[in-house]
């Protein structure tokens, strides 16, 4: 057998062995019986080995043992268990560290697939990448002499990173430049920002998008809070949030909590219960919050949105989340590999399971088919109450308080981004026109724009541009922000404009509402009975 397969064929023997040894622990902490004697362990392991060795010597092409083991064997056999036990290779384990540590280094740019070709799609602020003036739109010809052509993006993106301090040679072909541009930047720590956007949205009233929960995530919502100053509202945004680190999000919860209310619960086999209790609470700021959360709304995420909903604190806008509540431990394994094993639940502050039900279910219709008339259906679903008494519901995920569907888009809208046409139209638009922050869509900029529609050979009718005026100048405007001053200034052209978000602002006196209301219920709950005298 080859060195190799040797290596991963140890590799998933020790895996094997090691959950064999978990099982074992769980069932001796929790006074269980464990479902395989020892004998039948080894029996099973001979047998798995004996396989696997037929498959590397007769197969009708050379076996690839990493890809076998780590793409076949450990995730079929955690995939048996649930969603989301999962067995990181080296180079996942490496991006899963990378994201929960929200840095990297690198040069500080998202590239991108157009016409099969990697190009900058924007450049970070402030940056290598920025301060060296590579732009929205250049293509990547090469890496330190090494042709980028064939290669996927994340072979690229690959060839940018590495240690900080190190050079990268970046050749580009820039549009309207006849020769390669050559680039020599020193990589850096570039930070990933898990609140991409915050900014005053009308006065007093703060809008925050928080994209993950990684270690930095409580420390950035708390300077975004700071940053606001005095507020009378807050659109808290988690939508297409997949959560993170449990910390992050008890951290970030307790800013909007009193002091000592409960956050979150855990408790599975063979742990005993835990419970997560806001230590500093919001000192006393009671502004009203709208939480924008959709069915990409999960985990962490889903935490801090139960906790909101579970003691009044806000309203829940938009859909049904996700309802990712298993609790993964993450091993380190030997070769930089992990597992995350699921080891118990998360429940809500009422006591509500936030896991929707993924027996009989294949993995891919788990994350990708969900039924919307699944996600809303209550029956037989257990039943639990917020601070003030409202009904909630377990075990589907968090139902919102207002619903509002998904905004779906028409054939115009859909031809348009397929065909890259604002991210075409403002790379050009910037260089001729130099726009300022000042800088609205009028019609003299829609008929530009209408131009490069037809430079492009893109069909459309004098009705698409009618009936979809309002969407196509906040496109514009958008885009042109990223290219000209950042993509955080595009994404608050995005949210001014957002149709839910601007359902948020109009939700915020209901929200207030419904918090005044909590407090005076929950006070006459608690205060001493009278007396007659």
């Amino acid at each position: 057998m080859a060195r190799s397969s040797r290596r991963s064929l140890f590799l998933v023997v020790f895996f094997l062995l090691a959950c064999g040894f978990l099982g074992i622990l769980f069932a001796q902490h929790s006074g269980q019986q464990s479902g395989l004697s020892e004998s039948e362990v080894k029996d099973s392991l001979k047998q798995f080995t004996d396989v696997y060795s037929i498959i590397e010597e007769n197969y009708a092409e050379p076996v690839n043992a990493d890809k076998a083991i780590y793409n076949g064997a450990i995730p079929g056999m955690l995939h048996a268990l649930d969603p989301h036990s999962n067995f990181f290779d080296p180079k996942s384990y490496a991006l899963m560290r990378e994201d929960q540590r929200g840095k990297y280094y690198g040069v500080g740019m998202t590239v991108g697939p157009r016409n099969n070709k990697v190009i900058v799609i924007y450049p970070f602020v402030g940056t290598p990448a920025y301060k060296a003036g590579i732009h929205p739109g250049d293509v990547i010809i090469a890496v330190d002499g090494k042709s980028t052509e064939n290669m996927s993006t994340g072979d690229v993106a690959d060839l940018l990173k590495g240690p900080k301090g190190t050079t990268v040679h970046i050749s580009i072909a820039r549009e309207d430049v006849e020769k390669p541009m050559e680039f020599t930047l020193v990589r850096d720590e570039i930070p990933r920002y898990s609140v991409d956007v915050h900014f005053l949205i009308k006065p007093g009233v703060g809008y925050m998008h928080v994209n993950g929960f990684n270690e930095t995530t409580e420390h950035e919502v708390s300077d975004a809070l700071d940053q606001f100053g005095d507020l009378k509202g807050l659109i808290l945004d988690l939508r297409g949030n997949p959560g993170g680190l449990l910390s992050e999000g008890v951290g970030v919860a307790d800013k909007f909590l009193k002091k000592g209310q409960l956050i979150v619960s855990h408790h599975g086999r063979a742990s005993a219960e835990k419970r997560y209790i806001a230590q500093h609470g919001n000192g006393g700021k009671e502004y009203p919050i709208v939480v924008l959360v959709n069915r990409l709304t999960a985990s962490a995420a889903e935490i801090v949105s139960g906790a909101i909903q579970d003691h009044d604190r806000g309203l829940i806008v938009g859909e049904v989340t996700f309802g990712k509540g298993l609790v993964q431990t993450v091993y380190p394994l030997s070769e930089n590999t992990g597992l995350a094993l699921t080891t118990a639940h998360y429940y809500t502050p009422s006591g509500r399971l936030i896991q929707r039900d993924y027996s009989n279910v294949s993995l891919y219709d788990y994350y990708y088919n969900r039924d919307s008339a699944e996600s809303s259906n209550t029956a037989n679903r257990e039943v639990k109450l917020t601070d003030s008494g409202r009904t909630v519901y377990g075990g589907g995920g968090i139902a919102p308080d207002v619903s509002i569907p998904p905004i779906k888009s028409n054939h115009f809208q859909d031809t348009l981004l397929q065909h890259y046409a604002f991210f075409n139209f403002a790379k050009r638009y910037v260089v001729n026109h130099h726009p300022t922050k000042g800088f609205e869509v009028d019609d003299a900029t829609v008929q530009d724009f209408r131009k490069s529609l037809d430079e492009a050979n893109i069909a459309y009718t004098q009705a698409d541009l009618v009936d979809n005026n309002d969407w196509l100048r906040s496109s514009i405007k958008a885009e042109i922000f990223i290219d000209a001053f950042g993509q955080d200034e595009g994404m608050k052209v995005r949210a001014e404009s957002d149709p839910e978000v601007v359902k948020g602002l109009e939700l915020l006196p209901q929200a207030k509402a419904l918090a005044d209301n909590a407090k005076k219920i929950v006070a006459e709950h608690n205060a001493p009975p009278a007396f007659n005298r």
